[in-house]
Order: C-alpha cells, then structure tokens, then sequence
C-alpha cells in the first residue's frame, strides 16, 4: 500500500455533518419503528466513538509519521460518525416517545475494552478493530440503512460507507504488518514485562470478555437480527473474519492462536458440547458465528490470496450482499 497516498485520501476525503441535507423530511415510520431507528442511530453514536479510542491507541502506538496521521484522520472521522448518529436519531425523533441514551451494556464494556487496549500490543487493538470496522462496515449500517429506508440516512451512509473503506483497507495493511517477521522481532526485542503487568493484562482481558457478551448482543447482533433477518451480511463478514485469521502468517500471531483455540474447542462434536456456555462467554460471540463459516474450497482459495488481495475482496462485499 502506498501510505501517501493513502494519507492524501484522508486528508481530501473529510467533510462536516453539516455538509448534509438536514432539511430533508423524515420519512412516515410507525411509532415502534420510530423507537427502535432512534436507539440504533443512538447506539451507533457509541459505537463510532469507540472506534475512534481504537484509533488514537493505533495511532499513539506507531512510529510511522505517515500512519499516525492517517490515524488521527480516522479520529476524526470516527468523531465525525458520532455526531452525525447522534443528528440522525434526533431528525427521526419525530414524536419524542422517549428520551434515548447509549445502550449500558456499550457503556460498561468501553471502560475495561480501553483498559485492556492499554495493557496489551498494538496487534490485539488492530484485531478488534478489524473485527468492528467490517462487522459495522459490511453488516450493521447498511442493513440500518435498508431498515431507515429513508434519503436522510442514506445521504449519511453514503458519506460514512467512503470513510468506512479507508479505515478497513488500513485495518488489513496493519494486520499484514503485525504478522511479519519485522513485527515479530521488534516485538521479542522488548523488555519482558514484570508478573504484576502480566496479571494485571489478564484480569482486564477476563473483565472485558465478560462485558463484552451483552454489548455484543444487544448492541450488534439484535440489531442485525431486526434488520437482516437472513443474516446473511453478518456471516458473510465473520466468515471473511475467520478466513483472514487462518492465514498463516495470521494464525500464528498469539491473539489469533487464542480465538482459534476457542474455536476449535466448540466446534469439536464432544468437547463443544460440553463446553458450550463457557465458551460462548469467553469470547462473547454468538453461537451462529463461532461455527465454521467457510468451506474447504473457501479456505484454500483465501490461502492462495494476499492479505490485501482479501482486503479488496472485503470493500467489494459493501455492494454485493
């Protein structure tokens, strides 16, 4: 990837909510609707700024000049996103059946999710990332926008949709770069850290696991489940997921052995079983998404691939599914 390019991009591609139409009517909604449209946009709110603490960790972390202000482009996006949710709620806050706050369980999940950012590498941020930004990218806010139905949200998408691909054709690069051998030396070459440090890595990782479950479900997946009922959106992203983290490059990296791991323990026909809640819990994921979700054939030919030939594949997924 050429960062400099990529950089003025960035730098070409920012623009205000303001630069929206907000003059635009709401489109009729029945009150149920009404409700659900104005917390989904609320929570996205949350979500985005989210995304943006990911950002400043990626960008607080690296010593590439070009990146970190790739990064901070991000921040500034994901900011952007946020206040932009946040006016989309209240332009279909039509009847003003209630007041909207972010959902708590996002709310209880950001403070020990950040800990945990601070404690461990920058490859673990990037992983998460990757996960929300195609989750959100692929899934989440196009099928919001099909469910909105509306001219007012789709001016917005469109604009979030072209910001979205930057942050996910990055989110690739760098997990590209945190699974070569240069990484890998930088990362062995630092100071091993102390018990106390590794402990205390390890209980924000178990606090954030057990946070994680709810957020994911009420703020992710019940969403997806209203608006894509097939689910075919959401799988077709995790599956992209799972294919990306069998690379091998990938799948030797430590995070990517863990999620493996647990994988593998439930999908094993008697172990899984057995094992099932706990580790339904201890990666917070739903059951549909834990599966297997590719095929052989799938497998093979993602192994064949590069990552950015996978990262490309991704994009085109926004218009496809």
């Amino acid at each position: 990837m050429n960062l400099e390019r990529m950089l003025s991009m960035c730098r070409a591609g920012q623009w205000s909510a303001d630069d929206l139409d907000w003059s635009v009517r709401p489109r009729a909604l029945t009150l149920e609707q009404e409700r659900t449209v104005c917390q989904y946009f609320t929570d996205m709110s949350g979500i985005e700024l989210l995304a943006a603490a990911l950002f400043e960790v990626q960008r607080d972390a690296t010593d590439d000049p070009l990146l970190a202000e790739i990064f901070d482009s991000f921040v500034a996006d994901e900011r952007r996103h946020a206040e932009v949710a946040r006016r989309l709620a209240a332009h279909y806050d039509v009847h003003g059946l209630r007041r909207y706050a972010v959902n708590p369980h996002l709310e209880r999940f950001r403070g020990p999710f950040l800990d945990v950012l601070h404690r461990v590498g920058p490859d673990i941020a990037n992983a998460y990332i990757t996960t929300g930004e195609l989750l959100l990218d692929v899934a989440l806010l196009r099928s919001l926008n099909d469910y909105v139905d509306d001219d007012m949200s789709a001016q917005a998408m469109t604009r979030i949709n072209r910001d979205e691909s930057r942050h996910i054709a990055i989110d690739f690069y760098m997990v590209e770069y945190y699974s070569s051998p240069e990484f890998v030396r930088r990362a062995a070459a630092q100071p091993a850290r102390s018990l106390v440090e590794t402990l205390r890595a390890a209980v924000a990782m178990i606090v954030m696991l057990y946070r994680a479950g709810p957020f994911l479900r009420e703020v992710f997946f019940e969403p997806l489940d209203l608006t894509d009922p097939a689910g075919t959106r959401m799988l077709e992203a995790f599956k992209r997921l799972q294919l990306l983290g069998r690379k091998p490059e990938v799948a030797a990296r430590p995070f990517p052995r863990f999620l493996k791991a647990i994988q593998d323990l439930y999908n094993h026909p008697v172990l899984g079983r057995a094992l099932e809640p706990v580790l339904r819990r201890a990666i917070g994921l739903d059951a549909r998404v834990i599966v297997n979700l590719f095929t052989p054939d799938e497998l093979r030919r993602a192994q064949r691939m590069s990552i950015q030939e996978m990262a490309r594949e991704a994009l085109q997924l926004k218009f496809s599914t």
